[in-house]
């Protein structure tokens, strides 16, 4: 199980590292100049590549935690409602995953219409959630 348990602290890290990243990808672009095409493109190219590696990295954490939670019974019975919000914080980080993959076919097709400072806000959910997750899991506070 500590491996087990390991390898998903890993995946979530490496999951994380993305999540941080990407919006700052897309602050980036919402600066870019107009007329700017080469310094766009190169982005767009920064993005799509990091939402791609990120995806299979959110898989494995997503496989390993179930794999805890069913396998080895991690957050069954009683006082481990902990858990539940836990769960509530990864399907939020699914779902703010998924933006990012909207947002960034908005780039793509040139149809962003938020601005710098909205991203840079959009940038701070996942620090947020990491946080929430971190004391949920190690504290257990219910």
């Amino acid at each position: 199980m500590l491996w087990v348990k390991a390898l998903h602290i890993v995946f979530v890290a490496s999951w994380f590292a993305g999540l941080f990243y990407l919006p700052r990808i897309f602050v980036n672009l919402a600066m870019v100049p107009p007329g700017s095409e080469a310094e766009r493109a190169r982005l767009l190219l920064m993005a799509r590549k990091l939402y791609r590696f990120m995806a299979p990295l959110a898989l494995i954490a997503l496989a390993l935690g179930l794999w805890l939670w069913l396998g080895w019974g991690i957050g069954r019975g009683p006082g481990n409602g902990w858990l539940h919000a836990k769960l509530l914080v990864v399907l939020l980080l699914i779902a703010y995953h998924a933006a990012c993959g909207r947002l960034l076919a908005r780039f793509e097709r040139g149809a962003a219409t938020r601005g710098h400072v909205w991203f840079r806000w959009f940038n701070e959910a996942p620090v947020l959630l990491l946080l929430a997750a971190v004391i949920l899991v190690v504290v257990k506070p219910f």
